[in-house]
C-alpha cells in the first residue's frame, strides 16, 4: 500500500497535512540520495499536483500547508511574508528558560550550498523575533553534562518573523537548545534522550497554524498534537500532549 500522509483539512483550493519528522518537503541538493518527499507523496495520495506555501525543516513535524495551484500557494506565501500567519510550535529544550520571554536577535541569512549568490545578495543579519512561554519543566537526577542533575522544559514558541532555522538558532542563542538538534544542540543531551527514552528525533513540532483562506477569506485555525517519539517522551515526563 502506498504511503499516506495525515490530512488535517482539504478543499478545492488548499490541503493541510501533519508532516512526519524526518520527511523532506521537497527534493534538495543537500539530500540527493533521498527518494521520499512530502510533495510527491501527497500528490500521489490525492491525485493532483500540490505547491507548498511554506517549509518545515526535515526534522520538524506538524502542520504543513499546500496550495492546489501555484497561484493559491503564492497568495498563502504572501501571508507568511506579511506576518499574517499565526504560527505556534512546541519544543523540548535543555534547562529552565524564563516563564515567558522574547528573543529579539538578528540572524544572518542562511542559504543552501547550491543557492545562487549574486552581487545584489545581502549577507547582513536580518531582524528576527521569537516569543516563547514555558508549559512544563522537569529535573532528572542524572548528570548528563557538568551538573549533578539535568533540567528540561517544554516550550510553546511563536516565531514572529520567518528566518531559516529561526527557532533552533534563537533557542541556542539563549542557551536553551532544542533536544535532538544535531546542528545547534548539545550532543550529550541528544544522546541521553536517544539512549534513555528511545527519542532520536528533533523535538520541535508545528502544532498550530492560523491563516486566512485564500479564496473565502475565512480565518482557519489548524491544530495537531505531537505524536510518536515526541508524544512518548512528553508522556514519560507527565507533560501535556496537546494544547
Amino acid at each position: 500500500m502506498a504511503e499516506q500522509l495525515p490530512i488535517l483539512y482539504r478543499d478545492e483550493h488548499i490541503v493541510v497535512i501533519d508532516k512526519p519528522a524526518g520527511l523532506l518537503v521537497h527534493r534538495s541538493e543537500i539530500d540527493r540520495h533521498e527518494t521520499r518527499f512530502a510533495i510527491q507523496i501527497l500528490r500521489d495520495q490525492i491525485g493532483q499536483r500540490v505547491w507548498p506555501a511554506h517549509r518545515l525543516d526535515r526534522g520538524t513535524s506538524g502542520v504543513l500547508l499546500f496550495g492546489l495551484s501555484a497561484e493559491i500557494a503564492g497568495q498563502l506565501g504572501r501571508q507568511f511574508e506579511q506576518g499574517r500567519i499565526d504560527k505556534r510550535y512546541w519544543a523540548v529544550v535543555r534547562g529552565y528558560p524564563p516563564t515567558t520571554g522574547s528573543i529579539d536577535h538578528p540572524l544572518t541569512r542562511q542559504r543552501d550550498p547550491y543557492e545562487f549568490q549574486g552581487e545584489a545578495s545581502n549577507n547582513e543579519a536580518q531582524p528576527a523575533l521569537t516569543h516563547f512561554r514555558t508549559l512544563a519543566q522537569i529535573e532528572l537526577p542524572v548528570a548528563v553534562d557538568r551538573y549533578p542533575r539535568s533540567r528540561y522544559a517544554l516550550l510553546e514558541v511563536e516565531p514572529v518573523t520567518g528566518r531559516r532555522h529561526q527557532i533552533r538558532r534563537h533557542l541556542k542563542h539563549i542557551a536553551h537548545p532544542i533536544i535532538g538538534d544535531a546542528t545547534y544542540g548539545k550532543g550529550r543531551h541528544n544522546r541521553f534522550f536517544a539512549e534513555q527514552f528511545g527519542c532520536r528525533r528533533l523535538l520541535l513540532a508545528c502544532v498550530r497554524l492560523g491563516f486566512d483562506h485564500p479564496v473565502s477569506g475565512l480565518r482557519l485555525d489548524m491544530k495537531t498534537p505531537v505524536s510518536g517519539e515526541f508524544a512518548a517522551t512528553l508522556a514519560r515526563f507527565g507533560w501535556p500532549l496537546a494544547q
